[in-house]
């Protein structure tokens, strides 16, 4: 059995990210969406709100398991499940030179674990959760771009925000 590690921070799991899962399951026998922590980032929901709209998002695809791991090593995470390969969503030129760097230093920290860059469809190519948090503050219609309990949530978070 093949089985991937698909981290993200997925603040929230957006239609891109559900898309490079379902490529996912159709890859590997077994596929971890594990919700993580990027240092650069500030989160506006909780890591396990994050996994609460991802099961929800993933529910109906029965090899995908959603996990949290906030405060964890990619790569550790990635042995400590068994995985041989970590699974990234490329968007574009910009998030591929990124990944490319984060590829690389973890294939040094641990060799065994390759990475597997899944482009997004086209339409959700160029869509980002920081962009959606943007047009979602200022009223935005956002749901073409969320699952609907994390559009839910988000726009709910912006209502209150604004009150």
């Amino acid at each position: 059995m093949v089985t991937a590690l698909f981290p993200g921070s997925y603040d929230p799991i957006t239609n891109g990210h559900v898309s490079v899962a379902k490529k996912a399951a159709e890859i590997f026998d077994k596929v971890y969406v594990v919700v993580m922590t990027n240092t650069s980032k500030s989160y506006m929901f909780s890591a396990s709100e994050r996994a609460d709209f991802a099961r929800d998002a993933l529910k109906n695809i029965p090899n995908v398991e959603v996990l949290k791991r906030p405060e964890e090593l990619t790569v550790k995470v990635a042995h400590e499940l068994g995985a041989s390969a970590i699974v990234r969503g490329v968007r574009n030129s910009d998030d591929f030179r990124y990944e490319q760097q984060i590829a690389g230093i973890n294939e040094k920290i641990a060799p065994d674990i390759h990475t597997v860059l899944l482009f997004t469809d086209p339409e959700q190519s160029f869509v980002a959760s920081s962009m959606i948090k943007e047009a979602a503050k200022f009223g935005g219609d956002i749901s073409e771009f969320l699952p609907d309990l994390a559009k839910k949530a988000l726009t709910q978070k912006m209502r209150s925000s604004h009150e």
